[in-house]
């Protein structure tokens, strides 16, 4: 907050008096959290819902999760819920009458107070004011003595809807985001056979062969994969690019088009004729060998490959299909529940999970014979993708508007 300001950068029509600073403790009523006894909880939806930290905030609203039969401190439908520990300061609101454990608190606010305090948290206003060392806190005076410029009730039930009309627009976007990923998710299991069958339990009309079970060995041959970790590539310019197992796990999906993907850089001309026979084609699959959890498998199949020289990097299995696939077949296929079933009892590790390639030879492909067939389960979760990332989109434009209207509606 600049000193001295009182007036907020944009402003709705009529509305030209300065602001006045207020003690959020003198403007609204804040209810501190405090925990029922443990034995009260349950997990069946029944007596009270319990709120007890952010971890039952979901999208900016209470989603329930624990319920208990003691009545401890309470906030009602409509409520602010405030995280006062670890990730303090964090808000969302209720649309039920709950319980609040000591992880949270509850303030009686109005939709301009919600979005002031989102604000406050977005700025890291909260971290430089909370207590504890290893579990970052906020006590009852931190959070009644924190300072808010607050307009008249007229220009703040303005500014409010603004951001209510904001706020609905994110979460619609957020919620069809969300059901075309549960939809994929869906599919994903109901159009590729399971549980030793040889047809998929939903399928494109006309098509009503068995499908084709061969062991990966028989269709998939191993390149060498390069050893270069992000130390040894530059982020601009180099004579290859390389596709990391951690770009694989995080940032690229079933298919990665290199068009499109801008990827790090090798700068040393060597490996040029080290891994020249491994050089990645349209169709090559790269498996992520290792990850933290049971994500190990993932793979994104390659296209979009005009005269780019790419590596498959550390941490990875690259794979050349020895027959013909329809382009994103494969992609799809091996991030299925389908085959990553396979995979789970081949993994090792405890904190660190990981597979061999030896460990996936005697794996089985499953595949329509048909490459017609193929194409069109391709093409299906190709447009579900297009779908996701469309909204995806639309949806970080829509934050993005949010947080600079946060920063020019607000002082």
């Amino acid at each position: 907050m600049k000193e001295n300001k009182t007036k907020p950068d944009i402003r709705f029509k009529g509305f030209t008096d300065d602001w006045e600073q207020r003690k959020l403790g003198d403007v609204t009523q804040i209810i501190m959290g405090q925990s029922p006894d443990g034995s009260t909880y349950s997990e069946t939806p029944k007596d009270y819902i319990l709120v007890q930290g952010n971890s039952d905030i979901k999208d900016g609203w209470v989603e329930p999760r624990l319920w208990t039969t003691q009545v401890t401190k309470k906030a009602d439908v409509d409520d602010l819920i405030m995280s006062v520990r670890a990730p303090a300061g964090s808000m969302g609101k209720t649309a039920y009458n709950v319980v609040i454990g000591r992880g949270v608190a509850a303030i009686k606010g109005n939709e301009f107070i919600f979005q002031s305090l989102i604000k406050k948290d977005i700025e890291g206003f909260w971290k430089k004011i909370t207590t504890g060392s290893t579990f970052e806190s906020l006590n009852s005076n931190d959070i009644k003595n924190s300072n808010l410029l607050v307009p008249v009730n007229e220009e703040q039930i303005k500014i409010g809807q603004y951001f209510s009309q904001l706020d609905n627009l994110i979460t619609l976007h957020q919620r069809e985001c969300n059901q075309l990923k549960e939809l994929k998710k869906t599919m994903l299991k109901k159009m590729f056979p399971r549980d030793g069958s040889n047809i998929p339990e939903v399928r494109f009309a006309g098509f009503t062969d068995d499908w084709e079970q061969r062991k990966l060995s028989e269709v998939l041959i191993s390149l060498q994969n390069n050893t270069l970790s992000r130390v040894n590539l530059m982020s601009e310019t180099g004579v290859a690019k390389n596709v990391h197992y951690g770009d694989v796990l995080i940032k690229f999906g079933d298919i990665l088009d290199v068009s499109k993907e801008k990827l790090p850089m090798i700068s040393d001309e060597s490996i040029l004729k080290k891994y020249k026979a491994s050089f990645l084609q349209n169709g090559d699959v790269i498996v992520a060998d290792t990850a933290e959890d049971s994500s190990v498998g993932k793979c994104s199949e390659i296209i979009g490959l005009n005269d780019e020289i790419v590596l498959s990097g550390l941490h990875t299995i690259p794979y050349r299909p020895v027959e013909k696939f329809a382009s994103g077949y494969l992609g799809y296929y091996l991030n299925s529940s389908a085959y990553h079933n396979q995979l789970i009892p081949l993994m090792q590790g405890i904190k660190v999970m990981s597979i061999s390639k030896s460990a996936m030879q005697n794996t089985y492909i499953i595949y329509p014979k048909l490459e017609e067939e193929q194409a069109k389960i391709g093409q299906y979760f190709s447009q579900l993708d297009n779908l996701i990332t469309l909204h995806q989109r639309e949806l970080e434009i829509l934050k993005n508007l949010k947080k600079t209207c946060l920063k020019r509606m607000f002082i």
